[in-house]
């Protein structure tokens, strides 16, 4: 399976919503809100932004690989 590269991420600060582009091999640990500029953080439990705020979680969660940390 071919994982989904692009996720929109909505901020949990100022409900911003942005598509972005997620690396294919690595987790996103932190991510500057462009509007807010708030430092986004993966929520407990999750390995990185696009997984506790995207649209889609990152790649290696997509491909079965489990966290990427």
């Amino acid at each position: 399976m071919t994982p989904t590269l692009t996720s929109e991420l909505t901020c949990p600060e100022c409900r911003y919503v942005e598509r972005f582009t997620m690396p294919e091999d690595a987790c996103q640990w932190f991510l500057e809100c462009p509007a807010c500029h708030v430092v986004l953080r993966p929520k407990a439990g999750d390995c990185c932004v696009f997984c506790s705020y995207g649209t889609e979680p990152c790649p290696p969660v997509q491909k079965g690989e489990g966290c990427c940390g």
